[in-house]
């Protein structure tokens, strides 16, 4: 099993249903959902980058208008701590209760912030708080061919 946070920008306010769990306002900024795969990490992360998918996660419906902007994985296969260490940071809110968290207690693993430059401040905090990034992508990603990317990647460091 293996953590992953995306980073997901949404540029117009919107509103948008998100499955069983409700209907829910969206701010424009920037989105981080913190999720996990308990095999193929490459298969997951390139269903979330593909346009042409069933809607079964809540955020597939969140990804209909967001677009991921950045993907970094977690070497610590723990979800949960992750998302509560999110929490802890005063610039992050928290937008959508249970969003992603059907399969756990926590009070949901997606979170918003307004400025992007407070991503890397995350990426400090989370590195202070004992997680080690393995791998970080960035840029505009969109599609099978940013999946693609992706994969080389993944399989790139995972070699090395």
């Amino acid at each position: 099993m293996a953590c992953y946070i995306l980073l997901i920008e949404i540029e117009e306010e919107l509103l948008l249903t998100i499955g069983k769990l409700g209907t829910f306002q969206f701010k424009p900024g920037f989105y981080l959902y913190v999720g996990s795969a308990r095999k193929n990490l490459q298969a997951r992360i390139n269903r979330h980058l593909r346009y042409d998918k069933k809607l079964h996660w809540h955020i597939d419906y969140l990804l209909t208008e967001g677009e991921v902007t950045e993907v970094i994985l977690i070497e610590e296969n723990e979800e949960c701590r992750i998302a509560n260490a999110l929490r802890g940071i005063s610039e992050v809110s928290f937008p959508v209760p249970g969003f992603g968290s059907s399969d756990c207690r926590c009070p949901g693993h997606l979170f918003y912030i307004q400025e992007k430059n407070l991503w890397e401040t995350i990426l400090v905090h989370l590195g202070n708080r004992g997680f080690t990034i393995k791998d970080y992508w960035k840029g505009k990603i969109s599609g099978v061919q940013a999946g693609l990317k992706l994969i080389h990647l993944l399989a790139f460091n995972l070699m090395n």
